[in-house]
Order: C-alpha cells, then sequence, then structure tokens
C-alpha cells in the first residue's frame, strides 16, 4: 500500500537555522545545522566539518524568537557572528519578553550578556542580585581563557578569548583532544635529549635558514642573502620579544619587506588576494576587511592576545587564532603571510611550548603539505568571499560595499587551530627527527672520511653533498673537476662511509 504524504516525517528547522530563515540573515553557515522530525529517530550526518542533526519531535523548543536562541546555545553552540547579525534584526521588545521571562535561567542570562557585548546597547533591564555566576562558554565544549572576567550584571564569567572588536571561539573537538594528549612538547624534549648541546646548537643555526626559505618560497618569493639574514635574526629574537603589538608588527613589516614596500601605518586602502585569470578579469580569492574597520580590528587582536598570554589557554589555540586573525586582518600591503607564519613561531616559543634552544620548521611542513594549508586559509575565506559585495575598478581597484567587519571580528577558529596542530606534529615527529639525523650521521661521516683521507673541511662537505646528491655515489663528472687527486680504493672507502651513514638517503635543495 502506498505511503500517504501526510505520513512521511517532515523535518522543521531549529535554532540558528530557524532564526537565519526567519530574519532572512545573510551569513557563514554555523558547523551544526539542526532539525527536528515530525516522527523518527534521532540521526547526525556529517561532511565536510559541517555536521547536521536530526532530533526527535520531543526536541521541538517551541515558536518563539527565545525558544530557538535556547535550543541554538544548548545544541547548536556559540556562534557570536550569527548572533551579532540576529541582533540587528530582531525588535529589541521581542528580545526583553524573553529575557524577562527568565531572569535567572542561564542561558537567558547569557544571551542577555551576548546582545550588550555585541551590540554595545545597555537593555532596560535590572542587575541581577542573586544566583550562582555561570560561564558564557562552556570549557568541556570550547577553549576558555582563566580567569574569567567577572561580569555583576548578569552574573556572568566571560571567558571569551577577547573582546568585542575581535573574538573568535575554537571548539575542543575530537583531532583536538588527541593532539594536546600526544604532549607534543614532551615528544619534543624526548628527541633533542638525545642529541649533543654543540649538535643542536648547529641544528638550531641551519633551521631557522630552513624555516626562512620556507616560509618565503610559500608565497613565491625570491630570497636573497639580505632577506635571509634579516628574517633568521628575527627568528632568534622570537622567544625573547612579544612582537603582536602594533608598533612591533610595523618594525616587523619594515625588516622582511622590500625597503620600498614599508608601511608606516596600517594600510589606508581595500586589498585582496586574487590571480589574473584573463585581460582586465581578476579571480578573488579573499577579501580583507575594509581599511575604515581594520585599526579596531587590530586593537582587538591585539588584546585577544594578551588576555591568552596571561591565561592558561593552549599555546597553540593561541598561536593560531593570532597568526591565523592576523593574516585574514591583512593590515599591510605586503609581508602580512610573511609575519603570520613567524607569529607562530613568536608565541609558541614564548609560551614555553617550544623547548629553549629548538626552533620548529613549521613553515617547511606547509611547504610540504600545501593543499592542507589553502584548506586552513580557505576554510573561513570560501564561505566569507559568498557574503562580501565588491567592485573592480579598470585598475583593479577594490571598492567593498556592505558591512563586512563582523565576519572578521568573530571567526569560528576550529579549522585553522586543527591545521597548526597537525603541522607541529608532522614538524616534531617527521622534520625535526631527520634533520637532527642528518647532522648526527654528518657528524660519524666526516670523521670516518677523516680517517681514510685527511682533507680540508671544505672538501669533505663537498664529498659528502655530491654523493647524497647522486644516491651515494660520486659522479665521474664531479670526481674530475674536483677529486682528481684521490685513488679509487679511497673514492670507494669514503664512497663507503656515506652509504653506511646515510643509506639511501639522498640530498635535496629543502
Amino acid at each position: 500500500m502506498a505511503e500517504n504524504a501526510q505520513d512521511r516525517p517532515t523535518h522543521r528547522l531549529a535554532g540558528y537555522e530557524a532564526l537565519i530563515e526567519r530574519y532572512d540573515l545573510h551569513v557563514i553557515p554555523n558547523w551544526h545545522r539542526s532539525l527536528v522530525t515530525t516522527s523518527g529517530i534521532h540521526r547526525i550526518n556529517s561532511s565536510g566539518g559541517l555536521v547536521e542533526e536530526i532530533y526527535p519531535p520531543s526536541y521541538w523548543p517551541g515558536d518563539t524568537l527565545g525558544d530557538h536562541l535556547e535550543f541554538a546555545l544548548k545544541y547548536d553552540g556559540t556562534n557570536l557572528a550569527i548572533l551579532d547579525s540576529l541582533f540587528q534584526e530582531v525588535a529589541e521588545e521581542d528580545f526583553l519578553e524573553y529575557v524577562r521571562s527568565k531572569p535567572t535561567g542561564k542561558y537567558a542570562r547569557r544571551l542577555w550578556y551576548l546582545y550588550e557585548f555585541l551590540t554595545g546597547k545597555r537593555l532596560p533591564l535590572d542587575d541581577v542580585k542573586q544566583g550562582n555566576y555561570v560561564d558564557l562558554l562552556e570549557p568541556e565544549k570550547y577553549y576558555t581563557v582563566s580567569p574569567a572576567r567577572k561580569i555583576r550584571r548578569q552574573r556572568i564569567d566571560d571567558n571569551l578569548l577577547g573582546d568585542p572588536r575581535f573574538c573568535p571561539t575554537v571548539r575542543r573537538t575530537e583531532i583536538l583532544g588527541k593532539f594536546e594528549s600526544a604532549d607534543i612538547p614532551k615528544l619534543c624534549r624526548s628527541v633533542v635529549d638525545g642529541y649533543s648541546p654543540e649538535l643542536l646548537r648547529r641544528a638550531l643555526g641551519y633551521l631557522y635558514t630552513k624555516e626562512t626559505k620556507s616560509s618565503f618560497e610559500i608565497e613565491h618569493i625570491r630570497l636573497t642573502s639580505t632577506r635571509t639574514e634579516r628574517f633568521v635574526a628575527l627568528l632568534q629574537l622570537a622567544e625573547q620579544e612579544d612582537f603582536c603589538e602594533k608598533t612591533r608588527l610595523i618594525e616587523l613589516q619594515n625588516r622582511i619587506v622590500d625597503p620600498r614596500f614599508r608601511d608606516s601605518d596600517y594600510r589606508m586602502s581595500q586589498n585582496y588576494v586574487g590571480e589574473t585569470v584573463a585581460w582586465q578579469e581578476e579571480k578573488i580569492h579573499f577579501v580583507c576587511p575594509k581599511p575604515e574597520d581594520l585599526a579596531e580590528l587590530m586593537e582587538g587582536l591585539i588584546t585577544a592576545h594578551k588576555r591568552m598570554d596571561t591565561s592558561d589557554v593552549s599555546p597553540v589555540v593561541h598561536a593560531a587564532v593570532i597568526a591565523y586573525g592576523f593574516v585574514f586582518l591583512h593590515p599591510f600591503e605586503d609581508g602580512n603571510g610573511r609575519i603570520h607564519r613567524f607569529l607562530i613561531h613568536n608565541i609558541l616559543a614564548r609560551r614555553g611550548f617550544t623547548p629553549k634552544g629548538v626552533m620548529f620548521p613549521i613553515s617547511a611542513s606547509m611547504l610540504k603539505n600545501p593543499a592542507d594549508y589553502d584548506a586552513s586559509l580557505e576554510a573561513f575565506s570560501r564561505p566569507l568571499m559568498a557574503l562580501v559585495e565588491y567592485s573592480l575598478d579598470e585598475e583593479g581597484r577594490m571598492t567593498v560595499h556592505n558591512d563586512t567587519a563582523r565576519w572578521y571580528r568573530y571567526i569560528d577558529m576550529t579549522p585553522q587551530v586543527e591545521a597548526l596542530f597537525k603541522f607541529i606534529d608532522q614538524t616534531v615527529k617527521v622534520d625535526l627527527v631527520r634533520e637532527l639525523d642528518f647532522l648526527a650521521n654528518y657528524d660519524n661521516t666526516k670523521k670516518a672520511i677523516q680517517e681514510i683521507v685527511d682533507m680540508p673541511d671544505r672538501k669533505i662537505d663537498l664529498f659528502i653533498r655530491f654523493c647524497l646528491q647522486n644516491n651515494g655515489r660520486l659522479s665521474a663528472r664531479k670526481r674530475k673537476s674536483h677529486f682528481d687527486f684521490l685513488s679509487d680504493e679511497e673514492v670507494a672507502r669514503m664512497e663507503q662511509a656515506v652509504s653506511v651513514a646515510y643509506g639511501r638517503t639522498t640530498l635535496n635543495d629543502d
């Protein structure tokens, strides 16, 4: 017998999705989408970082603004950008009616605080006089700062990572939980303890250079010896000095870019990231904040940095939020990507995540995994681009026509934190171990060669390099041009010394 249409289960939007439809909001989609079925069981569908959850009928919250707001906080999480968009559209009286109906409820108090936090308006409501303080974000669901700011008005503990000018959120996910429980700093210390202080000192010099080369190569920038020296000098300061304040960021920009492109302040023009695909046709990948919004956004980013710097929030969360936040704000005309990657080192080193005397060549991991690095940037840029209304003139100058600041203020940076943890994990488990092993093997090889032929260090270095570039053998051409003084027996024994130390390892230019 055919099923009647009226017997088929239907799904009703709930939480943020219901409010987005009701108020016709144009927003970056929330990571979690809720529906309530009229008949059926609880189901979860996940795809591309987005979760769609279908709840049984008993979960239906009701039809009012307050009903769906409470449901959103309970099941969809705290999405500041959507709440900011919503609070611009809802009638204040409707929101007041909800808060007055539950003046001491924990969700009502949270939403009341967030309304005033996001809009800057003080609602005509008396302060809460009694009851326990409640956390604004649940620490078991989000990375939060402690100690929290005590808000007497709503009896709320504000444990957000930032303030209304710039306040990203980071959710606690299974991926992040696994990375944190792995204790990467401890793993790194156990790796480092197996090598002599002298070898570590030499390795650090090499890693500084490798990080510099990789960071520039990501942006396809030609690296000169002067640029290398400048950037290495900055990396050497990363452990000691805090660069995340306006004057230091400008100084940083001035030291790493071509002198002709030095900025004396944040940019005053609209910039974007794009590529020319045809004559007078640009493909736009990312639109940066409007210049008139930039100063306040950067003040907020620096304040968030200071707040996390004095808290117990994970150093990797701290580094990802500030470094990715910086590159999304794009405050300078040139050098933003390199500063973004430098800030990762600066924060990890100052927070003690990186052991003293060691540096993680994270840019090398990014360079080797470009799809993962691009995905970490596109997790924000791709949904953002659907919301930005812009035009380009004949000279490629951009004008942004709508208000976009909230999208840069309130980013869910969970994907970026997951990506940074992955790059660090790869760096410590693979790259750092490989570099240290390479140097240790090099020392052993050099000693073995000196026992065969007492050559100058420079000649030994060349011999090892030439062998590693040629699958462990010295080519006839290189022998003739550089080592014609060696006998066949000496060459064979020296090649054997290289093979014993390195096996089939070959040397490439990275």
